[in-house]
């Protein structure tokens, strides 16, 4: 009977050690200690992860996005014998692109809705090439986080705001006048335009250098500084500035970054993206910013930065302050299972182990 016991006891303290043993990991995914696998790493978790992945996703997504540049070019042509603006687009585009008016509504658009294609072509690719959950492009629980991405919202658009009455109180006091230009209608066509697109091209903007890029990187580099730092130059060539322009661009890429990174998505990113270019378009529209400027000041550029340093400093408080999620379960669970699945497989199984080990302390007690 004592051997008996001993070999049920040393049978279920078995099944306990297999049952809580934490799932199959790779080498470095948890550096810090964090839990989980932090957001440029992210899709290391998955089980059909292969280095050369990324580099397809690339491929059918330019495959895609020419496709639809294309279909909306013919789409352009047919409405530009309707309408001349459209057809004055389409030949400057052709012949001086560099030299766009983004004043001009039709400009604008055209400009704005080049970038926005890249997002679906991007969400597409990845579904089709099977790199993974979509949702994990945005954060790691699998999707956007409605309630952060508006806190943070909330937060940049404080700050701007902060930014600009200070800025309109030093010139008031200085005595410039900053009397809006309101040319009606085509202010508010443009104004209506910078709502309705400009949200769409600075989130398109982040899931490619923040989302992709980064995940991309940091499947093939383990450290975040890899992934946070080598997409900057590619994001700040697609942005036709002087060289103190080219400095804020490339503070704002490695504070989205960072930001990406220490919150575990790009909620943040977005939300000071987003409220950057909405708030600059449409002072533009009034007649208070110059949209189509390549050069800044050095004041501007300080400004700029300050900003860009208070949001960070601002969202990283929040996000400690709401327990904002920074790593996804590590696992190696099938392709296509999302974070919040893998949680849940892991806490039934912490479940059962922990009934198996009740158990083995009962068959103690007894055989005591």
């Amino acid at each position: 009977m004592w051997i008996r016991g001993a070999a049920r006891q040393s049978h279920d303290m078995t099944i306990t050690r297999s049952m809580t043993k934490p799932p199959t990991t790779m080498a470095g995914a948890d550096p810090e200690g964090l839990g989980g696998v932090e957001f440029h790493r992210v899709t290391r978790v998955l089980s059909n992860h292969r280095w050369w992945r990324p580099i397809l996703v690339a491929a059918v997504a330019a495959t895609i996005y020419a496709a639809a540049f294309l279909l909306a070019m013919v789409l352009l042509a047919i409405a530009g014998i309707v309408f001349p603006g459209v057809e004055r687009v389409m030949d400057t585009f052709l012949r001086e692109a560099d030299v766009m008016d983004l004043s001009d509504p039709f400009m604008f658009a055209f400009a704005m809705g080049m970038l926005i294609l890249l997002l679906p072509a991007l969400l597409l690719a990845t579904r089709m090439v099977g790199a993974g959950p979509v949702g994990l492009l945005s954060s790691v629980v699998g999707r956007i986080r409605l309630r952060w991405l508006a806190l943070c919202g909330l937060a940049a658009i404080t700050i701007y705001a902060v930014a600009y009455v200070t800025q309109f109180l030093v010139a008031v006091a200085q005595g410039q006048s900053l009397a809006p230009t309101l040319d009606m209608p085509r202010a508010a066509v443009a104004v209506v335009l910078t709502l309705a697109l400009v949200p769409l091209q600075a989130a398109a903007e982040e899931y490619v250098f923040r989302g992709y890029l980064m995940q991309t990187i940091g499947g093939w580099l383990r450290h975040p500084a890899f992934a946070i730092l080598l997409p900057v130059p590619l994001f700040v060539l697609g942005h036709d500035y002087g060289l103190l322009g080219m400095t804020d661009v490339a503070a704002f890429a490695i504070a989205a970054g960072w930001l990406t990174w220490r919150t575990g998505g790009l909620e943040a990113a977005v939300a000071l993206h987003v409220v950057g270019n909405v708030s600059g378009f449409a002072l533009a529209a009034v007649g208070l910013m110059d949209i189509n400027a390549t050069e800044f000041g050095a004041g501007s550029l300080v400004i700029s930065l300050l900003l860009t340093l208070s949001f960070t400093v601002v969202v990283v408080r929040l996000s400690t302050g709401c327990c904002i999620q920074r790593t996804a379960p590590l696992t190696t669970d099938p392709a296509g299972i999302t974070p919040a699945t893998a949680a849940r497989t892991s806490r039934r199984k912490e479940l059962l182990a922990r009934r198996l080990e009740g158990r083995v302390r009962t068959g103690r007690d007894a055989q005591g």
